[in-house]
């Protein structure tokens, strides 16, 4: 069993993520589009992955997972039960195609997560 969570071979930098769904094509309208998912199913999360960077010129692609699910495992989620299945599908997408799925994006990560949940003054 896989944990849902954000992470990286050394994880130097941790923190959280947040996105608003982009107002015309969602990663939902994306994914029935390519004929990964199907009308009664719904994604339930999205991990995105961007290997090394050695130079600004060779960011893509990223590698996507997209996890899914139908009414059954939504209604399990509901009830805080694992007794669900997802359907995962892995894509590579370029960056910006990638990010036009979202209308906001927003990360942030700090030294080993020290700045999680904390005020900042600058």
């Amino acid at each position: 069993m896989e944990i849902f969570k954000a992470s990286v071979q050394y994880n130097d930098m941790t923190g959280t993520a947040a996105a608003d769904r982009a107002d015309f094509e969602t990663a939902s309208d994306w994914l029935r589009e390519h004929e990964h998912m199907s009308d009664n199913e719904f994604l339930i999360g999205i991990k995105m992955f961007s290997g090394e960077n050695h130079n600004k010129d060779n960011i893509d692609p990223v590698f996507v997972t997209f996890l899914i699910t139908d009414e059954n495992g939504l209604r399990a989620i509901g009830a805080d039960s694992s007794e669900y299945r997802t359907k995962r599908v892995d894509v590579d997408m370029g960056l910006m195609e990638f990010m036009a799925l979202f209308k906001r994006f927003n990360v942030s990560l700090s030294s080993n997560g020290c700045l999680e949940d904390k005020p900042f003054n600058c």
